[in-house]
């Protein structure tokens, strides 16, 4: 097995296994004689999600953030003028536009960076994404051979990134339909608040909740729809995005609903795959303890915490709960602690709440 698709394996390893991201691009490097190479995507807001070898990723976590990424020209120039192979930045830019481009100025040159190539496609969703290759100082311009080498790989780069984004929508639509199989009506909500998957349980309660232009969630309530709106830019805003709940009331004889929208924590280094939310829909006024599957599942609790999550649905007060199961009350407060953070609560009536009616139909009171 010659280099070549040795490298092409390691693309396709790291789209199933995120976490290979950064040791592929140690072997992009190594291939292409760089000193960094990076692996990024933006989306239409200028985020940046990427993946790099270490002794770029500082300086990369500072660019991703600042101001200078939206002064970045180098991707729109490589899809103008050579959208279909790899090529240097100092083909793309003449010398005095590199000297006064504050991305080479600021970010670059105080980290002794004089050369950079690089290829940017596409993807089906429209976001870009950039492989980009950079050597240091006192190195040497990469040669049209390098270049002609890693075009070679552009298939190879596309397919990868291609199947992470599809494996993520798979995951999203097995995600709805194992909710459904518990009693949920429930929606995989991409990062812009956009449906990427609906169990039937949920289109059922159109029109109440449903799917509108654009794949928008679209509610009928304007005071459910105002806080799911604010609920869906904090989820986006947030590194680390808290359970959001948001009642709908009820009327013409329908029951009231809770919205719940729960973050779906994938792997750091997964930059093809889209952020995404759970949004499942409870009904208020449902009686019994939650299903255990649901709520291990939901939020991650260990079996331990569920089982206090459900005494508390039951409106159990934590001593109750531990003499009902038999610990002390100290560990029943620690595991109430941990499903409160959790279930991004902080208070216990608010728990009970967010709880209520995650029984699951048709497995019996309290399903295991």
């Amino acid at each position: 097995m010659n280099a070549q698709s040795t490298l092409a394996d390691r693309l396709y390893e790291a789209a199933l296994v995120p976490e290979l991201w950064t040791e592929t691009c140690e072997r992009l490097a190594e291939a292409a004689g760089s000193t960094t190479a990076s692996i990024f995507t933006v989306d239409e807001r200028g985020t940046h999600r990427y993946v790099t070898t270490p002794n770029f990723a500082d300086a990369f976590a500072e660019f991703a953030v600042s101001e200078h990424r939206f002064s970045n020209r180098r991707p729109a120039l490589a899809m103008q003028h050579s959208p279909f192979s790899f090529v240097r930045t100092s083909d793309l830019m003449t010398p005095q536009a590199m000297a006064e481009d504050v991305v080479t100025r600021e970010v670059l040159v105080p980290r002794g960076i004089d050369w950079e190539a690089g290829w940017v496609f596409q993807e089906p969703t429209g976001h870009v994404i950039v492989i980009s290759l950079m050597r240091a100082r006192g190195l040497d311009n990469f040669s049209d051979d390098v270049l002609a080498k890693f075009d070679a790989l552009k298939p190879d780069l596309a397919r990868a990134a291609y199947m992470s984004s599809r494996l993520a929508f798979n995951e999203a639509r097995s995600m709805a339909e194992t909710l459904a199989m518990l009693g949920l009506p429930a929606a995989i909500l991409g990062e812009n608040g956009q449906v990427v998957a609906a169990n039937p349980d949920l289109e059922a309660l159109a029109p109440r909740i449903r799917t509108g232009a654009g794949d928008r969630l679209v509610l009928d309530h304007a005071g459910a729809r105002g806080l799911m709106d604010d609920a869906i830019m904090r989820f986006k805003a947030q590194a680390v995005p808290t359970v959001q709940s948001v009642p709908m009331l009820g009327r013409d004889g329908q029951p009231p609903l809770i919205l719940h929208l729960m973050p779906v924590r994938r792997a750091a280094r997964d930059i093809f795959s889209r952020s995404m939310a759970v949004l499942a829909v409870t009904q208020v006024g449902q009686v019994g303890p939650p299903d255990m599957r649901v709520l291990c599942g939901l939020f991650d609790l260990t079996p331990a915490e569920a089982r206090v999550a459900r005494g508390i649905a039951m409106a159990q007060t934590p001593e109750m709960v531990a003499a009902s199961l038999g610990i002390s009350l100290e560990t029943a407060r620690s595991h109430l602690k941990r499903i409160m953070h959790k279930t991004g609560t902080t208070r216990q009536a608010e728990l009970v709440l967010l709880l209520s009616g995650l029984n699951a139909p048709g497995t019996g009171p309290g399903g295991r």
